[in-house]
């Protein structure tokens, strides 16, 4: 970037193709670092849900998921929000005047949670399926490291896939 200041301090013209050059350049290192901030931020939140996860599962356990387990796991981590917007409540009741204190946080909870609960009900939400062998031990093996969730494999999990999952995994009981 200190190249293209150099490069834009020699230009004498405002209109020259040099400085229409210079910013093409700038405008597209831009957008590099851009795509690249929201890919690290993707992973990063990927990585807290695949924690979350993994800190609810004992460690010792080599078998997968059942569905079942799955679809309960899921709907724990779907209301791991619920104690702080109970204490939100509580500190809204107490004082009427500062109702708007914790508002913005409120606000970005109920969100998440709309836009999760609808993933989840609907067409199915990006995570790791835990119900298969191969996945579950990847995601046990996992050291933490954000960088790494890249090498795993997302796929979309929805309530009514696991349950599918769930009803022929009885079929083939009986």
């Amino acid at each position: 970037m200190g190249n293209l200041k150099k490069e834009f301090e020699k230009c004498k013209h405002p209109n020259s193709r040099r400085i229409k050059s210079v910013s093409k350049k700038a405008k597209r290192m831009n957008n590099k670092h851009k795509k690249q901030l929201g890919h690290a931020i993707k992973s990063n939140m990927m990585g807290e849900k695949l924690s979350w996860f993994l800190g609810q599962i004992e460690e010792d356990r080599a078998e997968p998921l059942t569905p079942q387990e799955f679809i309960d796991l899921i709907d724990e981590y779907l209301h791991r929000f619920d104690d702080e917007l109970e204490q939100i409540k509580i500190k809204q009741s107490i004082s009427k005047n500062r109702s708007t204190q914790h508002f913005a946080r409120e606000s970005a909870i109920k969100m998440t949670l709309d836009r999760e609960v609808g993933e989840f009900n609907g067409g199915g939400m990006e995570f790791l399926n835990l119900c298969d062998p191969i996945k579950f031990k990847s995601l046990m093996d996992w050291d933490g490291n954000a960088i790494n969730i890249q090498h795993l494999k997302f796929e979309l999990i929805s309530r009514g896939s696991l349950e599918r999952l769930k009803a022929k995994g009885e079929m083939d009981i009986e």
